[in-house]
């Protein structure tokens, strides 16, 4: 089947695809934030650079989209036109996806996949991030109050702050 757009129609498409701050990453970030979590971007300096990256936990998280990154769900399906093209660029992501992945997970990282397809749920969405990021393995402690922190509340009687300064 021959492709339905023109060079350049197909041109402008193609260049309206992002990489970064797409609307799936968007609606993953928004949840994060409402449910108390703190995270970084697109670290450049790991493998992948990962949409979401937990330093303090170690945990990273891609926000892949359906088609882009082949999952089979009924949005990565591959296009009817030009399969020797569209095959082997789909395969050659998921190739590279395991690859970083596994890159991460050596380095010591743990990783999550969220796909695009699992943004319609969000109530099971955040489940699946809450199981991710509070496994109990370094997660960050939780302060009510000031005095509950390492070196909060009133100092000790009897000793000068000042003392050879």
């Amino acid at each position: 089947m021959a492709d339905t757009r023109t060079k350049e129609q197909r041109h402008r498409i193609m260049q309206a695809v992002r990489s970064e701050n797409t609307r799936p990453e968007w609606e993953v970030r928004r949840l994060l934030h409402s449910l108390g979590y703190r995270y970084r971007l697109h670290r450049k300096d790991l493998p992948g650079k990962p949409d979401l990256v937990f330093p303090s936990r170690r945990k990273a998280i891609f926000v892949h989209g359906c088609f882009w990154h082949a999952h089979s769900c009924r949005y990565g399906r591959p296009p009817k036109s030009r399969l020797d093209y569209w095959l082997p660029k789909l395969h050659q992501n998921k190739k590279r996806d395991s690859q970083k992945s596994a890159q991460l997970e050596t380095l010591g990282w743990d990783v999550l996949i969220i796909w695009q397809c699992e943004t319609k749920d969000m109530d099971n969405l955040a489940v699946k991030l809450r199981d991710f990021l509070d496994d109990g393995s370094n997660t960050a402690k939780s302060y009510k109050t000031p005095m509950d922190r390492k070196g909060g509340g009133p100092r000790p009687i009897g000793i000068d702050l000042f003392a050879g300064a």
